[in-house]
């Protein structure tokens, strides 16, 4: 099964403050564990939300919002996709990671449909 593994913006990443080295090391720690077990299939860190666009759509209708975007925890600092065999898995190599952010911060998982889904529509 493919997830999504989304990292939570806190108010230090939509500052564009980047982590200690120790913090960065441990990070690259774990993708390199992620690498060697096979289960990584894309992964990228996202600029603040002020340097990005939000397009809401109406209908016909498409309105451009600027960012920064006021809820925090609602906007995405980063992400995997992993490739595992159930969320069991996904829950195991999430609990092992690094914290992410200084402080408090959030890790959600989110399966993505696959063909099976669609199946009997």
């Amino acid at each position: 099964m493919r997830v999504m593994v989304i990292v939570k913006s806190t108010a230090d990443s939509e500052l564009g403050l980047m982590p200690t080295p120790e913090a960065w090391a441990a990070m690259e720690a774990f993708n390199d564990e992620l690498e060697a077990a096979g289960i990584t299939r894309a992964m990228g860190g996202l600029k603040p939300s002020k340097l990005g666009k939000r397009v809401r759509f109406d209908g016909t209708g498409r309105t451009i919002a600027d960012g920064p975007f006021a809820a925090t925890n609602e906007v995405i600092a980063g992400f995997w996709i992993w490739e595992v065999k159930d969320m069991a898995e996904a829950v195991d190599w999430v609990t092992r990671c690094p914290n992410p952010m200084p402080g408090l911060s959030e890790i959600e998982i989110r399966p993505f449909y696959e063909d099976a889904d669609f199946a009997d529509m």
